[in-house]
C-alpha cells in the first residue's frame, strides 16, 4: 500500500514563489505545508515537521537545494522522505542528476499553479513511495 502524501515542506528562497505555490498546494490540491525560504531553515523545521514529501528549489543562496537534500537525508526521521526537485535547469543531464540523488521526479520551473498538485501527485503516485509504518 501506496502511503497518502499530506503534508509537504517546500523550501523556495523566492517570496512570490511561495505566495503562488502556496495557494496551489493547500487551495487547489488539498495539501498542508510548511514553507521554508532557504535550506538552513528547513534543516531546523523538518524533524519536528516530519512531512511526507520534501519539494525543493534547487537555486537557492547559502545552501542549494542538492546540499540541503544531502543534509535532511542525514536527520532523524528524514532519510527516506521523498523530494521533488523544482528548478529552471531541466537539462537531461541535469534531471538525471537529480534522480540519482533520490528525488522521484523535478518540476520544471515556471510551473503552472493550477496544475502544481495535480504534478505533485502524479510523481509521487508513478513512483515507488513506501507506505509508512506505524
Amino acid at each position: 500500500m501506496v502511503q497518502v502524501l499530506k503534508r509537504i515542506l517546500m523550501v523556495e528562497d523566492e517570496p512570490d514563489i511561495r505566495a503562488v505555490a502556496r495557494l496551489a498546494l493547500e487551495r487547489v490540491g488539498g495539501f498542508e505545508v510548511r514553507m521554508c525560504e532557504n535550506g538552513f531553515e528547513a534543516l531546523e523545521v523538518a524533524p519536528e515537521y516530519l512531512p511526507d514529501l520534501f519539494l525543493l528549489d534547487v537555486m537557492m543562496p547559502g545552501i542549494d537545494g542538492v546540499s540541503t537534500l544531502e543534509k535532511l537525508r542525514l536527520l532523524e526521521g528524514c532519510a527516506t522522505i521523498p523530494a521533488i526537485f523544482m528548478t529552471a535547469k531541466v537539462q537531461r543531464h541535469e534531471v538525471e542528476g537529480y534522480l540519482a540523488l533520490g528525488a522521484i521526479g523535478v518540476i520544471p520551473k515556471p510551473f503552472n499553479p493550477m496544475g502544481l498538485a495535480g504534478d505533485i501527485r502524479d510523481l509521487w503516485n508513478h513512483s515507488s513511495v513506501p507506505s509508512k509504518t506505524a
